[in-house]
């Protein structure tokens, strides 16, 4: 069990301890630590005689031991399934390691650029990547890991922020009734699709968890892995106008069904998944708020004019969810 401080839990992570970490685990380092960027976590990249590794410090009490090793399985499955996913290494057996107070897991470095996805053939690739993974993903199911709802992106969302008095006075109403209609809309929307098929997802799938080299795609962090709608791990790969992202999606998904069947009432959740994501997101920074780093990172979450932008966001959102995006011809 981790003994670090909630209000600061990698207080106690200093250079000397990620690498003390890294050595017990069998690894002989030559003294580089390079942190990369993570907020969630803490990950560094760390040199060894004979080449480099990346080590994740997991964020103390976030998830179980259970629910990482979900995580780690799922990869692990992917690559044995030949899917270009970065999967933790095994020490004696374990991915899941302890050491210092912290749980971490160890990983083999792959480099590579942020995918740009600006050509068809581009969208393609990705869409057959994440085909490829679904189609591994509906072999089993997680049993501790989170699934996508709107209760736990939503309402929990909600209710962190109100009751930790993160809006202005002056915009505590207005933000209560948007976010009130917003939520309800969304619930109307995920009834009006049905029942969909719940499977394991990455969960987080946006161009920062993706490097690209001249071999293609690969996924690097699986750590927000849940089960949830296929459509979640297209969609944050959408950007531009709506004829834009229309035309993308048509490109992700034909690469998509050459590996996975896609059950095209998923497309009206689009929208209503975004909403979602834009509560989360914004809990997500309050809820981490007493981390040192988040408001070195995220300064300006402390002034007025976030908190007034962002309840215009919650409008134009909601007037979004009324024009659902469709499949370009």
């Amino acid at each position: 069990m981790s003994t670090a401080d909630p209000q600061a839990p990698y207080a106690n992570l200093l250079p000397d301890t990620v690498i003390d970490c890294v050595e017990q685990a069998g690894f002989h380092c030559n003294g580089s630590i390079h942190a990369l960027n993570s907020y969630e976590n803490r990950v560094y990249q760390i040199g060894l005689d004979d080449g480099f590794v990346v080590t994740k410090f997991y964020r103390p009490g976030r998830w179980s031991d259970a629910a990482i090793l979900e995580e780690h399985q799922f990869a692990l499955e992917l690559a044995a399934a030949e899917v270009p996913v970065v999967a933790p290494l095994a020490v004696a057996g374990d991915t899941l390691l302890q050491h210092g107070g912290f749980r971490f897991a160890v990983f083999p470095r792959r480099g590579g650029r942020w995918p740009e996805l600006g050509t068809r053939d581009e969208r393609l690739w990705m869409g057959r990547f994440i085909g490829r993974i679904h189609a591994i993903g509906r072999v089993s199911e997680f049993a501790d890991r989170p699934r996508l709802s709107i209760e736990r992106f939503g309402d929990e969302s909600v209710e962190v922020l109100l009751d930790g008095d993160w809006l202005p006075d002056h915009l505590v109403t207005g933000y209560e009734s948007i976010v009130s209609d917003l939520l309800d809309a969304i619930e109307q929307i995920f009834i009006g699709v049905g029942e969909y098929r719940e499977q394991r997802i990455h969960g987080d799938c946006h161009r920062g968890n993706v490097l690209w080299t001249d071999d293609g795609p690969h996924f690097v962090d699986l750590d927000d892995c849940m089960s949830g709608p296929a459509v979640q791990d297209l969609w944050l790969f959408l950007s531009g106008s709506r004829d834009e992202m229309s035309g993308q999606l048509r490109d992700l998904l034909e690469g998509y069904s050459q590996f996975s069947d896609f059950d095209y009432r998923e497309l009206r959740l689009i929208e209503a998944l975004r909403g979602l994501r834009i509560i989360h997101y914004t809990a997500w920074i309050a809820r981490r708020w007493s981390d040192p780093a988040f408001p070195r990172a995220f300064p300006w979450f402390a002034e007025n004019k976030y908190w007034e932008e962002h309840v215009l966001t919650l409008r134009e959102q909601r007037a979004a969810l009324d024009e659902p995006l469709q499949v370009g011809a």
